[in-house]
């Protein structure tokens, strides 16, 4: 797992337990760490859960779905872990189950890379154009936004794309116009978080002129004209030598 510092990443966590599955309400959940069972970064009762963590950790899933993914907030850059999951049932006092085979290292990530940019540099005046700006996190309970400095319409998505990561992505639809020309666009990213890092990327563009009726009828004009002075100079050329 990969997690930027300042921002929060969503460890993705499912189990199952050999006894009858049970609602929610009973069954106790705790994330703690590999090396020390009794150091809990997520437990049922807040008052066990180490100052380091205290508010900073949720449970973002379903535990009678058997969903124990956990929310990290505020990520720190010494939050490696790793991290086990172990789940009690009320039902019985032995059914106690502790994953410490499956555990998560965490990954820092000092500061955000620059967001990712596609789109043509030379556009044409007057045909809609599409613009995508994308990046990966692995918050999807804080999803990052991104903006644009020019107008148009925007369509903002978010997709899984496995691992435990998310892509963001922000369409923009607009028509160039030649006030485009030589502009830049620009997409800006902002995470969860006091995030550091490029938070922008930019790109120029060249919009190609539209066609008009003049650029077709004084060129064709111009033609026209020097084909008939020249058939005049040979017409009174001929003439002269006859």
């Amino acid at each position: 797992m990969e997690a930027l510092v300042s921002s929060c990443v969503v460890l993705p966590c499912s189990f199952k337990y050999p006894a009858q599955q049970q609602p929610s309400s009973r069954i106790k959940a705790m994330w703690h760490m590999k090396d020390n069972k009794e150091e809990f970064i997520y437990h049922n009762d807040p008052t066990k859960v180490l100052d380091n963590f205290k508010g900073r950790t949720k449970l973002i899933g379903s535990l009678g779905d058997l969903n124990c993914s956990l929310e990290i907030d505020e990520v720190k850059n010494h939050d490696n872990g790793p991290y086990c999951f172990r789940v009690e049932l009320e039902t019985s006092k032995i059914d106690k189950y502790s994953f410490v085979h499956n555990c998560v290292t965490i990954n820092m990530i000092e500061q955000a890379s620059k967001p990712e940019l596609h789109a043509e540099m030379s556009v044409q005046e007057g045909q809609s154009t599409v613009f995508r700006c994308s990046v990966r996190h692995t918050c999807p309970s804080h999803q990052p936004t991104l903006s644009w400095n020019h107008s148009g319409k925007t369509i903002m998505s978010y997709k899984d794309i496995g691992h435990g990561k998310w892509e963001a992505e922000s369409l923009l639809t607009f028509t160039p116009t030649k006030e485009d020309n030589h502009k830049s666009i620009t997409c800006t990213v902002k995470y969860h978080g006091s995030v550091r890092g490029e938070m922008q990327a930019t790109q120029p563009i060249f919009v190609k002129e539209q066609a008009t009726l003049n650029h077709i009828i004084i060129p064709a004009i111009s033609s026209l004209g020097a084909a008939l002075l020249v058939g005049l100079l040979c017409f009174f050329v001929v003439k002269r030598y006859k």
